[in-house]
């Protein structure tokens, strides 16, 4: 695992903190911090990311040509064009502002309906980051599952 710090280790007491942040920094200077990070490391693995690090990790599964599949945790981008073949799976909760409320569980099915491995795990609930435990939106039961669901993925993307 090889897990870039998009923020520069700027610990957030609150998301808006963290988003606000983002804002500053720019989103398109996170997807190059994001993709120069993926520079060194093989082509063929899995890209996961969780939230705005999902922008990056879906860039990189797209266009690198021997993606193994992609990991999206709590955000989805519109794809114009995801590679049939390549194995997804999105997770997120079903009213979480983010993720439902801001488009991207509409972006999330769409991609699912176009790949030929495609899997979107919903989960009841309004949070955004919760299966961080360090967080006190954090769901213990739904993190569970989708730890379960992840490995299983990854299981089945693995060579």
């Amino acid at each position: 695992m090889h897990p870039p710090d998009l923020f520069a280790v700027h610990p957030f007491a609150r998301l808006d903190d963290g988003q606000a942040h983002a804002e500053k920094i720019g989103l398109d200077d996170l997807l190059e911090q994001g993709v120069r990070a993926a520079d060194t490391l093989p082509d063929e693995m899995v890209y996961a990311g969780w939230s705005l690090g999902v922008i990056p990790a879906q860039t990189l599964a797209q266009t690198r040509p021997r993606a193994r599949g992609a990991l999206l945790l709590e955000a989805c981008l519109p794809a114009a064009e995801w590679p049939q073949e390549l194995p997804v799976q999105i997770h997120g909760m079903d009213a979480d502002p983010f993720f439902a409320g801001e488009g991207d569980l509409d972006a999330a099915r769409t991609l699912v309906a176009s790949a030929k491995h495609g899997e979107l795990c919903l989960y009841p609930g309004d949070r955004h980051l919760f299966a961080d435990a360090g967080l006190p939106f954090f769901d213990a039961q739904a993190s569970a599952l989708l730890m379960r669901r992840a490995l299983d993925f990854l299981g089945r993307t693995a060579p």
